[in-house]
């Protein structure tokens, strides 16, 4: 599977994708946004990376908003708010085969870069 998983207004997301050209490279997007995530393919992500906490977004604005900063999140309360609220996604998420990248940090945006 090669899918990218982005909000269609992240600027850092649509620099990624097209500096990566993925589209090109037949990857299908889904704007987070407007194509909500399923809870299928929510789980999927959790399997190939690890956990629900590495595909949740502590920079959100929500985050702080809602004094989730201050509270003891378990993997349950990181898939239901991340269900509840794209913005919870830790993006862009990019699944290539087996593998999944989560974030814009320089190493993930860095391994993004080489997929084919």
């Amino acid at each position: 599977m090669k899918k990218a998983y982005c909000v269609g207004t992240c600027g850092t997301c649509e620099r990624i994708l097209k500096d990566s050209d993925l589209i090109k490279k037949g990857y299908r997007y889904q704007n987070i946004k407007e194509d909500k995530i399923t809870p299928a393919q929510l789980d999927q992500m959790k399997e190939m990376i690890g956990s629900y906490e590495a595909l949740f977004s502590k920079r959100a604005l929500k985050y702080k908003s809602m004094g989730l900063k201050n509270k003891k999140l378990t993997e349950d309360d990181y898939r239901d708010l991340i269900l509840q609220e794209y913005t919870f996604l830790k993006r862009p998420v990019i699944i290539s085969g087996k593998k999944i990248f989560s974030g814009s940090e320089k190493k993930t945006v860095a391994e993004v870069m080489k997929l084919k």
